[in-house]
């Protein structure tokens, strides 16, 4: 029998790196078949963020005529996990287990979050809506379900997006750890466009029937792919389990502190959360933007995340020649955020004459500012983290961006919501809510570039004094004055 699976996975792996960003990370022990095997629960993760950020949030708000800030508030629930990040990629870095396996067990339990999630969310948004026989149901049932379903997706997709991460990191080198990072997050994009495309095509026709059908499906699609990702990949090692039963670790809060603690590395955070938050706030209002604003449908609507994730993977592949160039992730964040802000200015002037063609061009533009900024902020933690602490690292990185994007989720429902309530009044367009959050976001992202501004001088200084300044991360750079001056 053809095993389709081997031939797809070599076929992908015989790209040449000059068209895959990050492939020249593979080498004979770790080959790129592997690696993209691996780089299935990054299409997991794709899938669930496109499926909620992407399709329910305009099916929940259009169709079902849910509140925008319940919408809003149920896609930030996952954000109370976020933190939890920082912890779950530590005890990954110092888990104990008779086998020697550190990773592949957070990674199994995150997949069934992810399970049990899905499994109940299509109920509970029915019964949420009041749709058919559901209008008896009580309106608490509803809230709590799909609470819970919002809250087990979120803490699966957390779990499992750090931890597999640092196994990525686990099977290469030090030198070669961002980029395998970088691989994984193109992945990631990946399989954001390939479910954006199909959700797309299976809701052409909607109907409440086809999105219970199509949100199972993921469910199961979730764990095939996960399995597949983890099989053979975290090798038994009872000499490890020995060493690590015997080890003395550092208490999480000394670790942690460490960290943080690092010269620059508070301002480097500080980037990411407000960068993060102004790419991420528009994810919640695109897609009914579009649709009330502009008259899209559904399916040309969630076709709307496979324009942003393409962009993104624009930009992380660009990213990856400029920083393998030896280029400063700080200018390169710069550049992004940059690009950001008129991205979010073309958005608000589509639905002030400028029509669709614009819309997709801004969209466009964000996705590709957004993969620049990610790619370099996530280049310069990773180069500032030592390699028993490389969980720790991803962890704070995933907690510090999921965190932002969440807050930023929330806060624009609410605002869309309340301008929204002020417009029955005063007899407000359709888009002026939209656009007022497409403003913050603005907003949000000039404060980012005026932070990196700093940075950007300090690595120009930097490196007209150090040859080998692309082995060091922008904290160091920053927190050596003397060495720039």
């Amino acid at each position: 029998m053809f095993d389709y699976r081997t031939f797809a996975l070599r076929k992908l792996a015989s790209i040449a790196p000059r068209y895959l960003p990050f492939a020249d990370v593979a080498s004979k022990d770790v080959p790129l078949s592997r690696l993209l095997r691996l780089s299935l629960f990054q299409v997991t993760v794709g899938m669930a963020v496109v499926l909620l950020v992407g399709t329910l949030n305009r099916v929940m708000i259009v169709e079902l005529d849910v509140p925008a800030t319940l919408v809003a508030v149920m896609l930030a629930l996952p954000l109370l996990f976020a933190p939890l990040r920082t912890i779950i990629g530590y005890k990954s870095d110092v888990h104990v287990s008779a086998l020697g396996l550190r990773r592949v067990p957070y990674i199994w339990k995150g997949t069934l979050y992810q399970f049990g999630g899905f499994a109940i969310m299509p109920f509970a948004l029915l019964v949420l809506s009041g749709y058919g026989e559901a209008v008896d149901a009580p309106r608490w049932m509803g809230l709590s379900s799909a609470a819970l379903a919002f809250l087990l997706v979120g803490a699966g997709v957390h779990m499992v997006q750090t931890v597999g991460l640092a196994l990525a990191t686990d099977l290469v080198d030090e030198q070669d750890q961002p980029k395998v990072v970088g691989l994984m997050y193109v992945m990631l994009l990946v399989g954001m466009v390939v479910s954006a495309l199909v959700f797309g095509a299976l809701l052409e026709n909607y109907t409440p029937g086809r999105l219970i059908q199509v949100i199972q499906g993921a469910a199961v699609v979730t764990v095939a792919l996960n399995l597949l990702a983890l099989w053979k990949q975290e090798a038994r090692d009872r000499v490890r389990a020995q060493k690590m039963q015997t080890t003395q670790f550092l208490p999480f809060r000394v670790a942690w502190t460490q960290f943080v603690e690092k010269p620059g590395k508070k301002r480097l955070l500080a980037v990411i959360a407000l960068g993060t938050f102004g790419f991420g706030a528009a994810d919640v209002l695109l897609e009914p933007y579009g649709g009330q604003a502009l008259g899209f449908s559904v399916a040309q609507t969630t076709k709307l995340t496979a324009i942003l994730a393409g962009g993104t993977l624009i930009g992380f592949g660009v990213a990856s020649r400029v920083l393998g160039a030896g280029r400063s992730p700080a200018r390169l964040g710069l550049i992004g955020a940059m690009i950001g802000i008129p991205g979010f200015a073309a958005i608000i002037l589509s639905s002030l004459g400028g029509g669709s063609f614009m819309f997709l061009a801004g969209t466009l533009a964000t996705g590709i500012g957004a993969g620049l900024f990610g790619h370099a902020t996530l280049t310069a933690t990773m180069r500032s983290a030592a390699r028993d602490q490389i969980g720790l690292a991803l962890g704070t990185w995933g907690a510090v961006q999921a965190t932002s994007a969440g807050l930023g989720v929330a806060l624009a429902g609410i605002v869309r919501d309340v301008i929204v309530a002020m417009s029955a009044q005063s007899d407000l367009a359709v888009h002026t809510p939209y656009n007022a959050v497409f403003l913050i976001e603005i907003v949000f992202l000039a404060l980012a570039c005026a932070i990196l501004l700093p940075l950007c001088g300090a690595w120009r200084a930097a490196n007209a004094r150090a040859p080998d300044i692309t082995q060091r991360s922008v904290a160091d750079l920053h927190s050596k004055p003397a060495e720039a001056s």
